[in-house]
């Protein structure tokens, strides 16, 4: 059996630890009086010198972006601006924990786009994949009522549709160039496409600090060091863990969402993390529930996974 889709789970585990930090430090920043405009900002701006001390050389990235920069320009704004403006935007106008639960709503956003993006068998609904997603959608909503934090109201519908968007770009994006790679031929490491999709994003940035410095001034040292660990963190550790988990799999339409979605592990790590460190209580109840479900979820896509690998 091929052992790339087990491996690939893994790192997509690893990487799901590690964005947890992103909604923690996105809502330490705007409930200190930060920013969502230079959260977003920053953290790209900072991630961009944390990924230059990792990437090892560049191989082919300058000779790929000089002769196709529309192609990343586009895609790189997609998926890192559509996803880091969205979550930076929800995370102003709403609680983490509607934030942390609307945007996993991006295990059944790959696949839905699939026809969108592949002229191939990757084109196809898989009605598998989709169920256990909705599964998964299932615990991680069980998991949130069982938090007993008020119920969303008309209010939260703007920073809700501001996820949705974050949620459907992140994979929008990263598919995209990784299909542009295959029909180029080019072989780039997930570090360099990493450190490619965050160089090309560099415009949007600029105009957003641009507008940000005009209209609020320089941010403070606060949102610069809480910026900086989600830079650290998200934008560079899981980042590349997740791409070179994505890219191992690229082939194999249901590993691919199977990575995809160890996105929804992101909740019981932080309930986890929360009770171990914080001092939080642990779930019980529905939530001990909807978390049981959100880790069988993942345990169904890793079989359905190897099922998929072993008939490539």
């Amino acid at each position: 059996m091929d052992s790339r889709a087990p491996r690939a789970i893994l790192y997509g585990l690893v990487a799901a630890f590690f964005f947890t930090s992103v909604y923690l430090f996105n809502r330490a920043l705007v409930s200190g009086g930060g920013s969502w405009a230079w959260a977003v900002t920053l953290r790209f701006l900072l991630t961009l010198p944390c990924l230059a001390l990792v990437v090892r050389r560049l191989g082919g990235l300058p000779g790929e972006l000089k002769a196709h920069w529309p192609v990343w320009l586009l895609w790189s704004a997609v998926g890192f601006g559509g996803c880091g403006i969205g979550l930076a935007w929800g995370a102003a106008n709403g609680p983490a924990w509607l934030t942390a639960g609307c945007f996993q709503t991006t295990i059944v956003a790959g696949p839905l786009l699939a026809p969108l993006i592949y002229r191939d068998r990757r084109g196809k609904i898989s009605w598998p994949v989709l169920a256990i997603g909705g599964w998964i959608l299932l615990g991680i909503a069980a998991m949130e009522a069982g938090r007993g934090e008020r119920t969303p109201g008309w209010g939260d519908v703007p920073g809700i549709l501001a996820v949705l968007v974050a949620a459907f770009s992140y994979p929008l994006g990263n598919r995209k160039i990784l299909l542009h790679l295959e029909r180029t031929g080019t072989v780039l490491t997930p570090t360099q496409r990493v450190f490619g999709m965050t160089l090309m994003s560099l415009p949007l940035w600029f105009l957003l600090g641009a507008g940000t410095w005009a209209a609020q001034g320089p941010p403070s040292l606060r949102e610069i060091g809480l910026c900086l660990g989600i830079a650290f963190f998200g934008g560079t550790i899981a980042t590349v863990a997740f791409f070179h988990a994505t890219q191992s799999v690229a082939s194999d339409p249901t590993a691919l969402a199977a990575v995809e979605a160890m996105q929804a592990a992101e909740l019981p790590i932080s309930a986890a993390l929360g009770a171990l460190f914080l001092g939080e209580a642990w779930p019980r109840g529905l939530a001990a529930w909807g978390a049981a479900a959100v880790l069988l979820g993942i345990l169904f896509f890793e079989r359905l996974s190897a099922r998929s690998a072993k008939r490539l």
